[in-house]
């Protein structure tokens, strides 16, 4: 006699199988989640999310608190579409203290009529979900799957779309996400470095510039690794990649500046400094 199991414990089983099958962690990333789910296509809800974040929890993999990223995201609307290239997804998730940012979208809606002349209705959900790491922006697990359901409420039924195509999205992703952190944690390991673009106004001069590149190339305890990606009408751009945060960089520069220049920071992002330079009084 065979026992029945049911869906969402075949799905389990199978994700915690896969991982026992080689893809254990040596060490687990922080992972941040910012799922846009709408049910009935237009109600925000949060069936993924809760999803992901309890599979991910049974696997160990610490998840930012969605309450504060809920606190501290005013427009939740501007968040996701700052997140919509691999870029802002990753300065988003490094405002949080996250390893890899997992983004999508996950939308049910209910078909327009009715199956015959029951009150039941076909709806239909599709979840698109990847996963980016925050240091080097890359992508490292995508799915996108559908699904179909039968029901005869519009909320209960949407909720179930949700979960069937949030659980064939997520049984794809995690995994990969997963294998990919743990074949990469060489570079994942303490003092790794995070892409940084640095842009400095008032380089009007060629030994201002000078002076900055071999600034920022005589700090290897703080960057990598220094290019100079352009310089046009006294603006130098850089791109860094330094072992701190945006935040502490930006602090050494200002306290110990290029010779001769001082500077000013005019905004701090995670992945973003804006300076501008200006040349430094003579103290008699």
């Amino acid at each position: 006699m065979k026992r029945w199991i049911p869906q969402h414990h075949l799905f389990l089983l199978t994700l915690c199988g896969n991982l026992a099958a080689g893809l254990v962690l040596a060490s687990t990333p922080k992972v941040m989640l910012l799922i846009d789910e709408k049910s009935l296509g237009t109600i925000p809800t949060a069936e993924v999310e809760a999803m992901a974040t309890r599979l991910l929890l049974d696997q160990q993999v610490n998840v930012v608190d969605q309450d504060m990223v809920r606190a501290n995201l005013q427009k939740t609307q501007q968040a996701l579409k700052s997140a919509g290239d691999n870029r802002g997804a990753a300065a988003l998730g490094q405002q949080f203290g996250a390893d890899i940012i997992l983004i999508g979208e996950a939308v049910a809606k209910p078909s327009a009529r009715r199956i015959g002349d029951s009150n039941l209705r076909t709806y239909q959900a599709v979840a698109t979900l990847r996963a980016v790491r925050t240091d080097n922006s890359s992508t490292i697990a995508s799915a996108s799957e559908d699904a179909s359901v039968v029901g005869l409420d519009d909320v209960a039924g949407s909720s179930k779309a949700l979960k069937a195509a949030g659980q064939k999205s997520l049984g794809t992703l995690i995994p990969t996400m997963l294998k990919a952190w743990t074949e990469n944690t060489g570079s994942s390991a303490e003092g790794k470095s995070i892409p940084v673009e640095l842009t400095v106004g008032g380089v009007d001069q060629v030994w201002k510039l000078k002076a900055l590149r071999d600034r920022l190339r005589g700090m290897p305890d703080s960057i990598e690794t220094t290019t100079q990606k352009q310089y046009a009408a006294g603006v130098a751009l850089f791109d860094v990649k330094s072992r701190v945060p945006s935040e502490e960089l930006s602090e050494e520069l200002v306290l110990n500046p290029p010779d001769g220049l001082k500077m000013q920071v005019l905004e701090v992002t995670p992945g973003k400094i804006n300076f501008k330079v200006s040349i430094a009084e003579v103290q008699e």
